[in-house]
C-alpha cells in the first residue's frame, strides 16, 4: 500500500489483517472515514471563514498566517508519527490549516481583486471539482490504482518534493526557481503539472483508505485516513490557487 502522501507513506496496519468470523464495531470502515473527512473540512471551513475576515479588516495580524502554518505543520507532524493521536490532532490541524488558508487566501485575493476577482473562491471550487471527478474515476474504475502507476505518482511526488526543498534552499541565497514562480507558459505548464499530479495523489489516498479498512484496521485509523486525505486536498488547493495567480499576472 505505497503512496506518495506522507500521512500514508508506510504500513499502518501490522496485526489487522486476519480474517474475523463477523464485522467489528471497533474496525475502520469506509463511511466513517467519509463522515470524519467531512468533519475536517467543517472545521477548516470555519477557520478559513474567520481568518479570511480577519485578515480582511486588518484584525489578523500577517504574522498569525506565518505562526499557523509552522503550528500546522507540527500538529502533522505529530499524527504521523503517532496516529493513535488522530482522533485529537486530526481536528487541531484542520483549524490551524484553515487559519492559514483563510488568511493566506485573503492576501492573494486583495493582490489579485481588480485583475482576478473572486480567485479563491474559484480555487476551492476548482479543488471540489477535482476532488469529486478522482472519486468518480475511482470509484466506477475508469482508472485502476495498479503497481505500476503507484510507483509512477510516488516517483514523481518524491522528485517534486526533492525539487521544493532545493528551490527553498536556494531562495536563502536569493535564488528562485523560475518554473516554480514564473508566470511563463514554462511556469504555467510546471502548475498545471503539479496540479495533476496532486490530483493522481487522492487516487493513491483513495486505495489506501479502502485496503485500511479491508484490513480491519482500528476505528482511530478512521480519523487518521481523513486526515491524510486532508493533507492531499489541502495541497491540491495550494497549487491551484498559485496556478490561478500565475494566470492573474499575465492579464
Amino acid at each position: 500500500m505505497a503512496t506518495s502522501n506522507p500521512a500514508f507513506s508506510r504500513e499502518m496496519f501490522p496485526g489487522y489483517e486476519q480474517v474475523y468470523g463477523a464485522p467489528r464495531t471497533t474496525a475502520m470502515t469506509v463511511q466513517g472515514t467519509i463522515g470524519k473527512t467531512f468533519g475536517l473540512l467543517a472545521i477548516l471551513s470555519a477557520t478559513a471563514f474567520w481568518s479570511w475576515n480577519a485578515m480582511a479588516s486588518g484584525q489578523l495580524a500577517f504574522g498569525a498566517l506565518i505562526g499557523s502554518m509552522i503550528a500546522g505543520f507540527i500538529a502533522a507532524m505529530v499524527t504521523i508519527a503517532k496516529p493513535t493521536v488522530a482522533p485529537w490532532s486530526a481536528p487541531i490541524y484542520a483549524a490551524l490549516e484553515g487559519v492559514f488558508l483563510g488568511a493566506l487566501s485573503q492576501v492573494i485575493e486583495m493582490r489579485f481583486h481588480v485583475k482576478y476577482p473572486g480567485i479563491a473562491m474559484q480555487a476551492v471550487t476548482l479543488t471540489g471539482g477535482v476532488l469529486f471527478m478522482m472519486l468518480f474515476v475511482y470509484s466506477t474504475g475508469m482508472i485502476r490504482v495498479t503497481d505500476k502507476l503507484r510507483a509512477g505518482i510516488v516517483t514523481a511526488t518524491g522528485a517534486l518534493c526533492l525539487f521544493y526543498l532545493v528551490t527553498f534552499v536556494l531562495g536563502f541565497f536569493g535564488v528562485q526557481m523560475p518554473l516554480v514562480f514564473s508566470s511563463s507558459l514554462p511556469g504555467i505548464g510546471f502548475s498545471l503539472f503539479v496540479v495533476g499530479l496532486a490530483a493522481f495523489n487522492l487516487l493513491l489516498d483513495f486505495d489506501f483508505i479502502e485496503k485500511a479498512s479491508q484490513s480491519n484496521a482500528p476505528k482511530y485509523m478512521e480519523w487518521y485516513g481523513a486526515f491524510g486525505l486532508m493533507v492531499t486536498l489541502i495541497w491540491l488547493y495550494l497549487e491551484i490557487l498559485r496556478l490561478l495567480s500565475k494566470l492573474a499576472d499575465r492579464r
